[in-house]
């Protein structure tokens, strides 16, 4: 089963350029969240790996404690 479940209908996104709900016609973009202050974070891409970095905290997260969530995106 899918972790990427559409916020509106539960049902699994598909990837198409970015994520897509196809039962709610609706495109979305994942955010993650820092664990502590909650605020957006900044990903970081470099050598074939992501970092996340929380310009609030100014430090970088670990991904497997981060909160993830999908932002409908305006067409």
């Amino acid at each position: 089963m899918s972790d990427n479940l559409c916020p509106n209908c539960q049902q699994s996104l598909e990837w198409d350029n970015g994520y897509v709900c196809k039962v709610c016609s609706q495109r979305y973009q994942k955010q993650a969240d820092c664990p502590e202050c909650g605020h957006q974070l900044e990903k970081l891409q470099a050598c074939g790996a992501a970092s996340y970095f929380c310009n609030h905290c100014n430090e970088l997260k670990s991904k497997s404690r981060l909160t993830f969530r999908f932002i409908a995106k305006a067409d």
